[in-house]
């Protein structure tokens, strides 16, 4: 994990006229990350959706929708568009199908920034209230998601699954 920060971390430091593209290195981490956190908001049973581990935190299914908002906002903003959900708020969403929808559509929303050149990503834009060159805002939403798949992993052990990276499965 921490060669895997460091080089995430290198790659977007580096400028932007760099002979490396830094989408398509980024792209395997964005495809892991996001398989992970799709197939646990899929393998988390319904009626533990609502299961927070204490009251000062967000439910499973509340991650769910964070996860849904913040793919729609960063990769709206790294686009250079308008936030197609702009108004919506999936975190207040408590249906299971519904959740995973919102997910997979904004995943889905995102998928193609992670196949197009750096060169569509130059210049700044303006997330959180900080300015920050595109290209970081596509490495912010890697680890954005990475930082909640920990939640899940957490969430999901203690409901006694096994959390997606764990599985073997060669994601």
């Amino acid at each position: 994990m921490k060669a895997r920060f460091g080089a995430v971390l290198a790659l977007l430091c580096a400028p932007a006229t760099a002979s490396a593209q830094v989408v398509s290195t980024l792209n395997p981490l964005y495809q892991s990350v996001k398989g992970y956190i799709v197939k646990s908001a899929e393998e988390m049973p319904a009626e533990s959706y609502s299961f927070k581990p204490i009251g000062t935190v967000r439910s499973f299914g509340e991650i769910v929708g964070h996860l849904a908002n913040e793919n729609y906002l960063m990769c709206s903003t790294a686009k250079g568009e308008k936030n197609p959900r702009d108004g919506e708020d999936f975190e207040k969403t408590t249906d299971k199908a519904a959740l995973v929808k919102a997910l997979k559509d904004a995943i889905a929303y995102c998928d193609p920034l992670y196949g197009m050149p750096d060169s569509a990503f130059r210049g700044e834009a303006e997330l959180f209230g900080m300015k920050m060159g595109k290209l970081a805002i596509l490495g912010a939403n890697i680890t954005h998601n990475n930082e909640h798949y920990g939640n899940f992993v957490t969430y999901l052990r203690m409901k006694g699954l096994v959390p997606p990276s764990s599985q073997g499965s060669g994601m």
